[in-house]
């Protein structure tokens, strides 16, 4: 203590204090360098080959790339949505063997063999599929973000539909569903629309199930 009751603070201890916050105001640079040095690795790159609309195609893709990073950016399929980035809102939603799947949360190299349907697949302007064609009827599409992704869920549903697969709206599991509203949004609530046009779009699915039947 020193004449007026304040420790004192010897040379040494000094320079232990300040050495010691140097080293915690280092330690962010620190991993920040490491972080920089391993951006700097060049990645892991692999070739995956897929059938995209009936075409095959055959990229090679840092084996981080996203499925739907793939369609967008490498095979210009721009079609499929980003939305979210986080598998919430549907809006990269395509058909991959025969299942609706969130192109955002897989990666491109998993997937090889696979047989995948965007919304560039379905129809063209001049020969529309019905999916679509019950969309531009019923105006389920409005804004158009997020339709890509709710007609090939839709097509896919009407498909888990008719094969019996159950939801947690149905009233069995050992029986056919039926072709409802509670059916249809409960299976397409992975599907989200900004401009609130749900009935519009059930109305639409609800016209190709009474055409497929």
């Amino acid at each position: 203590m020193d004449s007026i009751g304040n420790p004192r603070i010897t040379r040494r201890e000094l320079l232990k204090t300040g050495a010691g916050v140097a080293a915690a105001l280092a330690a962010p640079s620190v991993a920040l360098a490491r972080e920089k040095q391993d951006a700097a690795q060049p990645p892991v790159v692999s070739k995956v080959s897929f059938e995209i609309n009936g075409k095959t195609e055959t990229l090679e893709l840092d084996t981080r790339t996203s499925l739907l990073d793939a369609l967008r950016e490498h095979l210009h399929l721009t079609g499929t949505k980003k939305g979210c980035d986080h598998g919430q809102c549907g809006a990269c939603t395509v058909i991959l063997d025969g299942r609706r799947i969130n192109t955002c949360l897989t990666l491109a190299v998993m997937h090889e063999g696979a047989k995948i349907t965007t919304i560039e697949g379905l129809g063209t302007p001049d020969k529309l599929h019905p999916m679509q064609a019950a969309f531009v009827k019923h105006d389920g599409y409005q804004c158009g973000y997020c339709t890509p992704g709710q007609i090939c869920s839709a097509v896919a549903v009407l498909d888990e539909i008719k094969a019996g697969i159950p939801s947690l709206a149905s009233e069995k599991l050992t029986a056919r569903p039926r072709v409802n509203g509670d059916e249809i949004r409960e299976r397409m609530s992975g599907n989200l629309c900004r401009c609130g046009a749900y009935s519009n779009i059930v109305d639409a699915i609800t016209e190709v199930a009474g055409k497929r039947t």
